[in-house]
């Protein structure tokens, strides 16, 4: 004869039904359901006639032992009742941040059920339209979609769907997981880059705010032969071509390629700082991969260096396929809490990259790091140009804004001048070897970054 051992208690006041693997309902949970709590509620009230009314002990007895009866039965038959099947269909590569459409399948076995249904997605991930009840014709398929909106980087794990179905008699309810558990990976967010792919290369420079003077014909290579246009230069005009043709003809030129782009990331401490949902090394990693994306379409290469923390390396690339292998390449790195090495940052990337390369550093400077980040951009200079983008916290510019009101205010003043005063020593310190710095926020990073690239290319510097 089975033993059950039947466990009754209370979890923030839900009473479970438990039992052992060797009982008759295996190893599962059963929640009771409000019919059945309200039929608990009203027997165990009805005992209070029998203490004091006198009422018959025996008539109690066996209204408990037909509860009792019930709900076992009701709950054998819900333990064998199918687990609907459930699939989920879900892009393999989402971008950060923006929101997504999964749809959920739901497909009924032979009796008709109700199932409570949500979908075990990352946690921390804001959604919309979970759980969700299905009504399942016997045999039939449901499907419903519901929005997700990523808000990390890097691999993410589905570990299946919760199904909570509801006995026969409505008594109980139980937990199942159905569905295979599913991965997918979450990229920064590349739908600026498909909306580039629209416009020219200086076009799509102008989408992301970046403002250059335009110089018409000039460069360093070669282009094209045309007739002279007002506001051409004098040495422009090819005088052996205009004796030929008689009338003048003018050289346009264009910005040299095949020059050589590195953009070297910090994923230490510094760019832990948050500007709304996003770190500061998510807005790196953004402005990283448009101004790669407009290097590849003027014909120049580009590679990553990630250092400090997660590291990773990606050796210069040309032609637009390249943009895959950053996006690849990068989409799971993450900004740790650690110390940036910024020598052995720069010691690396000269072993690894011997042409001549604008080197792109984006980091947060502070003056305790400045006699290491010399040391790097020195060892770096010998044979690159090097251009040092440096966040500033948005925060900081709204608290040069406030009123000061009282001593706390004045005190947080005082401090933030501080800070910017020994923020600009660093940075002055840098330019006064030479060095190209940017003192940007995150949302002023991806213009910055293209306008000093396309700067670098209009003069000829590389």
């Amino acid at each position: 004869m089975l033993q059950v051992g039947v466990l009754w208690s209370f979890d923030f006041g839900a009473m479970r039904l438990r039992s052992g693997r060797t009982g008759i309902f295996g190893n599962f949970i059963l929640i009771p359901a409000a019919p059945l709590v309200v039929l608990l509620a009203l027997w165990g009230l009805s005992g209070l006639a029998v203490l004091f009314l006198d009422a018959p002990v025996a008539a109690w007895t066996a209204t408990g032992a037909a509860i009792a009866a019930l709900a076992g039965f009701d709950a054998w038959r819900l333990r064998r009742r199918e687990t609907p099947n459930v699939t989920r269909e879900i892009p393999e590569a989402l971008p950060l941040g923006i929101e997504r459409e999964v749809t959920l399948r739901v497909e009924s076995p032979s009796r008709a059920q109700r199932v409570d249904v949500f979908d075990l997605h990352p946690g921390g991930w804001p959604s919309q339209g979970l759980p969700r009840r299905l009504k399942l014709a016997p045999q039939t398929a449901s499907s419903f979609a519901y929005k997700l909106r990523p808000n990390e980087r890097g691999d993410a794990r589905f570990a299946g769907v919760q199904l909570r179905i509801a006995s026969p008699l409505r008594l109980w309810k139980q937990s199942r997981v159905a569905g295979a558990p599913q991965q997918v990976r979450v990229f920064p967010n590349f739908a600026p880059l498909t909306r580039f792919a629209l416009f020219s290369a200086e076009q799509a420079s102008r989408l992301v705010g970046a403002h250059l003077k335009r110089r018409r014909g000039e460069g360093t290579d070669f282009h094209q032969m045309r007739e002279y246009r007002i506001g051409d230069s004098l040495r422009q005009i090819d005088w052996k071509a205009t004796s030929r043709s008689r009338k003048l003809i003018s050289r346009e030129y264009q910005d040299e390629k095949n020059q050589q782009v590195v953009l070297l990331l910090d994923t230490g401490r510094r760019m832990l700082a948050r500007e709304g949902e996003l770190a500061h090394f998510d807005h790196a990693l953004n402005a990283a991969l448009v101004v790669s994306y407009l290097a590849l379409r003027q014909g120049d290469a580009v590679g990553l260096l990630a250092a400090g923390g997660d590291g990773r390396w990606v050796s210069p690339q040309r032609g637009m396929g390249a943009i895959d292998t950053l996006l690849r390449a990068s989409y799971d790195l993450q900004a740790q809490p650690v110390a940036t090495d910024y020598l052995a940052a720069a010691t690396e990337l000269s072993l690894r990259q011997r042409r001549r390369a604008l080197v792109m550093l984006v980091t947060n400077v502070r003056d305790e790091d400045i006699e290491d980040l010399l040391a790097a951009v020195q060892l770096l200079k010998k044979r690159h140009l090097v251009c040092v983008a440096s966040l500033r916290e948005q925060a900081i510019d709204d608290a040069l804004g406030d009123a000061v009101k009282d001593l706390s205010g004045a005190i947080r003043a005082g401090a933030v001048a501080r800070y910017l005063e020994q923020r600009t020593a660093a940075h002055d310190a840098l330019r006064s070897h030479r060095v190209m710095v940017l003192d940007v926020t995150a949302a002023e990073l991806p213009a910055a970054l293209v306008e000093r690239y396309l700067a670098v290319k209009r003069d000829g510097l590389l």
